[in-house]
């Protein structure tokens, strides 16, 4: 009997979600159907490849060293598949991607439709979340990440620089005044992203200084404090991307537009350091690097003005990001 990649296939998604049910649903399975067709792998391979239980399911010894093996057996037979026939012709199959909440919401979602009818032979899980994803535990095939670029196993496509700058209600500066320097910010309440304190801004002499800022009210999430700022919080540093509807419909304006946010950050494309790019992935890719590009529709149009940018890098392997 020969080895069914349709097991295999089964058996990674267990891995991933770690739960036989929503693997099993995902290929159209019972759950008896599914612990059938991993009973009938383990049968062929002569091992057992998991621990079994009502509420939990985990890798053995010999799950962990063929979920490896099993992981690139699929990614040859996808390579395959795609170099000949309609696979050579258009992209196609099930794309995994992740992305963080706000983001994805904000730009990935709404250009969906728009993706999908170019590209039909595609299925998409979008996965958001704000959290890191293991992309190889999940088995994701791309993932949207913000931040500085940082050496990595993976592969990262800049698909635009993501620009930061500060922000308020007009009625807050109506209150408190505007500030005029980057350290008058000292003495204003600011509110405070807690990945992202303090505020490094870069003086007219080119030197950069971080400031300390505070105020009372700070979170973990950026649309929270966005809307905190709307509703006259305080001063908020945000990306432009987060808020250009906000500033184009006055509920926010900019504050110290001609001073530079010093944080090297980027909106990219991350997936696994592999020799073969899928051509579903490399679709997906290509979408939205052309959507986003250097001049994104969030800077353009009486949307926020951002500092005149340094060239932004290209993809290249090792260099990563995080959300």
């Amino acid at each position: 009997m020969q080895l069914d990649l349709t097991d295999v296939a089964l058996f990674v998604r267990v891995c991933a979600t770690r739960k036989l049910g929503q693997a099993g649903r995902e290929f159209g399975l019972s759950p008896a159907a599914t612990s059938a067709r991993i009973a009938q792998l383990e049968q062929h391979l002569g091992a057992r490849l998991l621990h079994r239980t009502t509420r939990s399911v985990t890798l053995t010894q010999d799950g962990e060293a063929f979920l490896d093996k099993a992981t690139q057996l699929l990614d040859a037979a996808a390579q395959a598949e795609a170099a000949v026939g309609r696979g050579a012709e258009a992209p196609q199959g099930l794309l995994r991607v992740a992305a963080s909440v706000s983001f994805g919401r904000q730009h990935i979602v709404p250009a969906l439709a728009d993706f999908l009818a170019q590209y039909p032979g595609i299925r998409l899980d979008l996965r958001l979340s704000d959290t890191i994803i293991d992309m190889a535990a999940n088995g994701i095939d791309v993932a949207v990440r913000i931040g500085p670029l940082r050496d990595s196993a993976m592969v990262a496509r800049v698909l635009a620089k993501n620009r930061l700058l500060l922000v308020a209600a007009p009625a807050y500066l109506a209150a408190h005044g505007t500030p005029a320097t980057p350290h008058d910010l000292l003495g204003h309440q600011c509110l405070v992203l807690d990945s992202a304190h303090p505020w490094p801004m870069r003086l007219r002499d080119g030197s950069v200084v971080k400031l300390d800022v505070g105020g009372r009210f700070r979170s973990d999430n950026g649309e929270a404090l966005r809307d905190a700022a709307v509703a006259g919080l305080g001063i908020a540093l945000q990306s432009s991307w987060a808020v250009y509807q906000q500033v184009r419909g006055g509920s926010l304006v900019q504050v110290l537009a001609d001073w530079e946010v010093a944080y090297d950050s980027y909106i990219s494309a991350v997936y696994l350091h592999r020799s073969f790019l899928p051509p579903k992935t490399r679709a997906f890719i290509d979408y939205f690097a052309a959507r986003f590009g250097e001049h994104p529709y969030w800077e353009q149009d009486g949307a926020p003005t951002v500092p005149s940018p340094s060239s932004s890098p290209g993809a290249g392997r090792g260099r990563g990001s995080r959300n």
